[in-house]
């Protein structure tokens, strides 16, 4: 397992779009999952222990956020056929068990994620309503293990900044996590 920190936010970059099938049976386009002042667009998988850790916390966090008009995505993108706890059944799975009330997007050819430049699991995508790039970093100081429950809340409190201004804030802590399982060309 490589352990990786996400890059710098890139202020200003344009979301991309996407078509992927979700474990819900739909197909979820950028435009279906935008809310009214933003999107959270979340990499993540099934058995990387830093989302493990904060599960929980990121089902609270996008409750809370889509009250304040931010919607959220979660997209799988490691290769299922070495890390098969991350397969489409497995996310079903996931889904029901932790109550993930947000699409949960499965990207087999992982063109989403290259195109994201996204580097781990987890990585977050801030982006206000014009859908430009305004955070990149943690959900909070939890790494394999999750943190005391009073550690700030930095992915929560820099989106509602962005639900409430449009603009994430200067200083950001990247995140960290296991990096997406790639497929061999």
């Amino acid at each position: 397992m490589v352990s990786l920190q996400t890059p710098v936010c890139d202020f200003g970059l344009s979301a991309i779009e996407f078509s992927l099938p979700g474990v819900d049976g739909k197909t979820w386009n950028l435009q279906q999952c935008r809310g009214e002042k933003g999107l959270l667009v979340m990499f993540i998988c099934n058995h990387c222990p830093y989302v493990k850790a904060i599960r929980e916390r990121i089902v609270r966090d996008v409750r809370e956020l889509k009250t304040l008009g931010i919607n959220a995505v979660a997209i799988m993108s490691n290769d299922t056929a070495n890390y098969p706890e991350d397969s489409f059944d497995n996310m079903k799975r996931i889904t029901k068990e932790w109550g993930f009330d947000f699409p949960y997007l499965f990207d087999e050819s992982q063109a989403v994620a290259k195109a994201y430049g996204a580097v781990c699991t987890p990585d977050f995508f801030g982006y206000n309503t014009a859908l430009q790039l305004q955070y990149r970093g943690r959900l909070d100081a939890s790494r394999k293990e999750t943190a005391a429950a009073d550690v700030r809340r930095d992915l929560f409190e820099a989106m509602k900044q962005v639900a409430l201004t449009g603009k994430g804030p200067a200083e950001q802590i990247p995140g960290m996590g296991c990096s997406i399982k790639w497929k061999e060309s």
